[in-house]
C-alpha cells in the first residue's frame, strides 16, 4: 500500500516557516518568562549610588522572592539594606501602582532603609531610624557600609523627621551629599510595597568589578 507523504514533505518551503516561527515564539515566550518571574537586568546611570555602584553598571535583579510573594498573594518587603530597583511614579509621586506610560527615569535604584512604622530622622548628618526593637534609635547603614569605598558614604546632606506610611518603605541613595541622590529624603518620597522591582544581586559589568549583594 502505497504510503501518502507527510505534510513536511509535501510543502517543505512552509514547514521551514512554521519550525523557524515556533523557534522564535518559543524564545519570546522563554524571554518574557525570565524577565517577569526570574531576573531583569538594568544600567546604572548617574552616581546616586557611589561609591557602591557607578554610572553606566549593569546589574541584575533578582525577580524570583517577588514572583514567590505575589503567588501567595502577599507583597514582598525587602531586607533592611538590601539595594532595590523600583518603578518610578513619575511627578514625584509614588502613591499609585497603576502602570506607567511615557515616565523618564522609570526605574530608580535605591537603598532600604526603614519599613512601615518606623521614624527616620535626619539631623546635623546623622541618619538614625527609631522602632520598637529600638526606642534610642540605630544606625541604618551599620552594617551596610563595608568601607569607605563600598557602601553608603558617610556624609550626609538635610534635614527630615518622618514616619514611614503603611505599606511603604524610605529609601537612599548612598551618595548623600547635597542634591546628589534624589530619594526619600529630600522630594522622592516613600515607595509602595507594590513598585518593587526586586533586589539587586549582582553586577555583571564591568567585568572587572563583577560581583555578588
Amino acid at each position: 500500500m502505497e504510503q501518502k507523504p507527510s505534510f513536511g514533505q509535501k510543502y517543505p518551503a512552509l514547514k521551514d516557516i512554521l519550525s523557524f516561527l515556533t523557534f522564535v515564539g518559543a524564545v519570546a515566550l522563554g524571554t518574557f518568562i525570565l524577565n517577569s518571574f526570574i531576573f531583569r537586568s538594568y544600567n546604572v546611570i548617574g552616581g546616586s549610588m557611589e561609591n557602591t555602584l557607578h554610572s553606566g553598571d549593569r546589574v541584575i535583579v533578582n525577580r524570583i522572592p517577588v514572583s514567590l510573594a505575589h503567588l501567595n498573594e502577599r507583597e514582598y518587603i525587602p531586607e533592611r539594606g538590601q539595594i532595590i530597583v523600583f518603578a518610578n511614579g513619575g511627578s514625584g509621586s509614588l502613591t499609585n501602582c497603576e502602570p506607567l506610560d511615557g515616565v523618564l527615569d522609570q526605574y530608580i535604584i535605591k537603598r532600604v532603609i526603614a519599613f512601615p512604622g518606623e521614624r527616620v530622622m535626619l539631623e546635623n548628618g546623622v541618619l538614625t531610624v527609631y522602632n520598637d526593637e529600638h526606642p534610642e534609635g540605630f544606625d541604618p547603614d551599620e552594617e551596610t557600609r563595608k568601607s569607605d569605598t563600598d557602601g553608603p558614604k558617610k556624609r550626609i546632606s538635610g534635614s527630615i523627621n518622618t514616619i514611614v506610611p503603611e505599606g511603604e518603605l524610605f529609601v537612599s541613595g548612598d551618595n548623600r551629599e547635597g542634591s546628589n541622590s534624589y530619594d526619600s529624603r529630600n522630594g522622592l518620597g516613600t515607595v509602595p510595597f507594590c513598585r518593587v522591582v526586586g533586589p539587586v544581586a549582582s553586577r555583571i559589568f564591568p567585568l572587572t568589578g563583577f560581583r555578588f549583594f
